[in-house]
């Protein structure tokens, strides 16, 4: 019986289409045998010829270990050609020019180029292997260091209900032997300890010139105009938390700082909270970063320290130093910026300190009329001398005392001011005298070298200008002189 046809089209079945055959990469053996071929092409005499492809084989099974060895099959293919050619030196060796003439040209042109390729490898095998034995034999050399980075932990626990105080600790590593400038662009620097300076907003101000006092009181006649010292700031501006969803916000605060800074010329170097550092006020200018200060060292005595000494600032707020308000890119950036100051000026590290050490009020007679770093500076992470158990000069040399409202911020003075007050004690015990007339006896000191400083032209820039114009925070008594305040 037929089946019936409908005017439906018959759809041919789809088949699933053939695997696509890849290449097959071939054997060991596969490769010995088109070598061979290849260099056999080359033998003219049909006997020499048959004669050469039975020796090869014969020496195939014990050469082959050899190379199967190398993994690479270029190279593998390569030492088969070489090797293939080598069995033709039965057909040159005779000399005779019938023996010459069974292989061409071309063939004894690549045996003699062959030969000369091994050589070649196998003195470049030999110095490699010389190499990693002196590596491996030499005796192990220390890295070079900038300064030791390690920061040991507290080993006194903490008051209870109060949390340790962070500690910053630099990764220890490679350093170069000396900083130098690697790469300059139209606004930036490079050295090589990896600091990186922005100088799209450096200007000049008054050119740096200072005198300095021998500690009897003696003005030296000489003027000097390179820096002596290094002078830690904190901004004292306003802080965004560091996240990502306050970024334009980071970004407004730190640019208007830097105008800020720029406008009044307020300190040589401003490292924002990313780590980025610019330089605002150029190294051979004053800036007015330091105001009324002292600071001492090696029977030399520092007075009103614009002049003599470089400013940096990190862009954040102090808030009392009860934690480290510094980003782990700020201090990378900043350790990098001290070292490479000091390298460059011969700073010794006495001489850096911070802001909060050396501020005083004249008028009050009282130290730390700015508080900022007044504790809290890694000192030791910067490869520094711990400068809080230092004898504060400003105390030790011309009897400078605090208040109450220094207290309210620090609770208690850093260690170098008791270390200060201990020693007058002990010298006016000596003189049996009491501590208050010694302390008299020295802040008229410090009066009269002010007057001999300012009469000889040199002010050391400490005005009321020159000082950072401040506010107090919201939420902050301003009553007193010893607050940690805010910069406009």
């Amino acid at each position: 019986m037929r089946r019936e046809t409908t005017g439906r089209p018959q759809i041919p079945e789809r088949r699933a289409p053939a695997p696509e055959r890849r290449p097959r990469k071939p054997s060991e053996t596969e490769e010995f045998l088109h070598e061979l071929e290849s260099v056999s092409r080359g033998i003219r005499d049909p006997v020499a010829k048959l004669h050469f492809i039975r020796m090869s084989l014969t020496r195939h099974e014990t050469l082959d270990r050899m190379v199967r060895t190398v993994p690479w099959a270029p190279a593998r293919r390569a030492l088969y050609h070489w090797l293939s050619i080598e069995e033709l030196r039965h057909l040159l060796g005779g000399g005779s020019g019938a023996a010459s003439g069974r292989v061409n040209v071309a063939t004894r042109v690549s045996l003699v180029f062959g030969r000369a390729a091994v050589v070649g490898l196998g003195l470049i095998v030999g110095i490699g292997a010389g190499v990693a034995v002196y590596r491996r034999t030499r005796p192990p050399a220390a890295p070079l260091m900038a300064a030791p980075r390690q920061v040991s932990l507290p080993v006194a626990p903490p008051p209870l209900g109060e949390a340790p105080p962070p500690v910053s600790i630099a990764p220890e590593g490679v350093a170069p032997s000396g900083i130098w400038l690697v790469e300059k662009g139209p606004q930036w620097e490079l050295y090589s300890n990896g600091l990186r300076i922005d100088t799209s907003m450096t200007v000049k101000g008054t050119p740096r010139a200072f005198r300095v006092f021998d500690r009897d009181g003696t003005l030296d006649p000489h003027v000097q105009t390179a820096p002596v010292g290094l002078l830690f700031h904190t901004s004292e501006s306003d802080v965004w938390p560091l996240e990502a969803a306050y970024n334009e916000s980071l970004r407004g605060t730190s640019h208007a700082l830097l105008r800020y800074v720029q406008t009044n010329r307020l300190y040589h170097y401003v490292i924002d909270r990313f780590g980025r550092v610019y330089r605002i006020v150029s190294e051979e200018s004053k800036a007015n970063h330091a105001g009324n200060s002292v600071w001492a060292d090696a029977g030399k005595v520092y007075l009103n320290l614009n002049h003599a000494f470089l400013g940096i600032s990190f862009e954040t707020r102090w808030e009392g130093g009860k934690a480290l308000p510094i980003t782990q890119a700020q201090f990378t950036a900043g350790r990098n910026l001290a070292d490479s100051l000091r390298q460059r000026y011969s700073i010794l590290p006495e001489m850096c300190v911070t802001h909060g050490l050396t501020s005083v009020n004249p008028k009050k007679r009282l130290i730390g009329h700015h508080l900022d770093w007044a504790r809290g500076f890694p000192f030791e992470a910067f490869g520094l001398p711990d400068q809080y158990r230092r004898p504060a000069p400003s105390v030790a040399l011309f009897g400078f005392d605090y208040d109450d409202d220094f207290l309210k911020v620090l609770d208690a003075p850093w260690p170098g001011v008791h270390a200060a007050e201990a020693a007058l004690e002990e010298e006016a015990r000596r003189a049996h005298r009491a501590v208050e007339d010694i302390r008299y006896e020295k802040q008229t000191t410090y009066d009269r070298w002010i007057l001999k400083q300012s009469g000889e032209g040199d002010t050391g820039g400490a005005t009321d200008t020159d000082a950072p114009a401040r506010t107090a925070p919201a939420g902050r008594s301003t009553a007193s002189t010893s607050r940690p305040e805010g910069l406009q």
